[in-house]
């Protein structure tokens, strides 16, 4: 009589295509989707100053989702080379063999075209092509052509970031507007520093991919101050937005200590144990982005 008890036929097959799936929801970069939708949404509320139609508001959230998933699963398929030699990302499906290459670019062009096919034909067409042109400078200009090659990949390839929430304006009404573009400008700013904090986490990650991020080109001392400028400069331009009329006092105050705030913590970054201080800040970097989305959507309800 055998002492141990064989799983079900069906248990086994269930479990697998369960696996299946999380693998293939992995190759998304779930987390990035949720940020961008974040900034998608923030931009669709101030376009109708309260709640959009519920209808449009979730055609146009599955939509970017889609968008987003597609680029992520490009970049991994375009970086399974590289991504099986840092710690970060060696456990992925693709370095692992989990799924095929060629099945994760067919999976991410489906993604990619169920995308602008929803969009344009359930959203608007302005709505589709600026989500698809986001794709496009992700995967073509940050990950094909950037990324490898100059340590300017974060800051150039922070435009595609930007698109979301002239995408959420674009689905509202149809236009750009001032509010969107202002968002899109602080998502541009905002991305060096993000990135280049978890650089200064995962420096050795980079260098032995060959990836020219600062630290492991220029040093740590130059990331530093190269995130202490970018930092100002977004402040500053979070703030300078108010007189031009985009946004008023409601949005002001929380601007201005959010921005403190990052400031503060940009600054800690010169102390002498850095790591710590640049995981403080890559956190604190995602709760910002998000609050001051907060901010300028309730500014944008309140005067309306």
């Amino acid at each position: 009589m055998e002492d141990t008890v064989r799983p079900a036929p069906r248990a086994v097959a269930g479990g697998r295509f369960v696996a299946v799936l999380a693998d293939y929801y992995e190759l998304t970069k779930p987390r990035i989707i949720v940020l961008l939708l974040i900034t998608t949404i923030a931009a669709m509320v101030m376009a109708a100053r309260g709640l959009p139609p519920l209808g449009l508001t979730i055609l146009t959230m599955i939509g970017g989702a889609l968008a987003a998933g597609s680029a992520g699963a490009f970049n991994c398929v375009i970086d399974r080379d590289i991504d099986r030699l840092m710690r970060r990302t060696m456990a992925r499906p693709l370095p692992t063999g989990r799924v095929a290459p060629v099945h994760a670019a067919i999976y991410a062009t489906a993604l990619g075209i169920a995308s602008f096919g929803l969009l344009y034909a359930f959203v608007n067409p302005l709505a589709a092509w600026l989500s698809l042109a986001g794709n496009l400078f992700y995967i073509v200009v940050y990950t094909l052509l950037l990324k490898r090659r100059t340590t300017l990949n974060i800051v150039i390839g922070g435009a595609a970031g930007s698109l979301p929430p002239l995408v959420g304006w674009a689905a509202v009404t149809g236009t750009v507007g001032a509010p969107a573009i202002a968002l899109a400008a602080l998502v541009f700013l905002w991305t060096p520093p993000h990135f280049w904090a978890l650089a200064l986490m995962t420096e050795t990650d980079y260098d032995r991919a060959k990836i020219p991020m600062l630290p492991n080109v220029h040093g740590v001392p130059r990331t530093k101050n190269e995130i202490l400028i970018y930092t100002i400069v977004m402040v500053a331009a979070s703030i300078a937005i108010v007189p031009l009329g985009v946004f008023g006092a409601w949005y002001l105050v929380p601007a201005v200590v959010l921005g403190v705030v990052f400031l503060i913590d940009a600054m800690r970054l010169f102390s002498p144990d850095t790591k710590p201080h640049a995981r403080t800040l890559f956190k604190y970097s995602l709760i910002y982005l998000a609050l001051m989305c907060a901010a300028m959507v309730g500014d944008r309800l309140v005067s309306s």
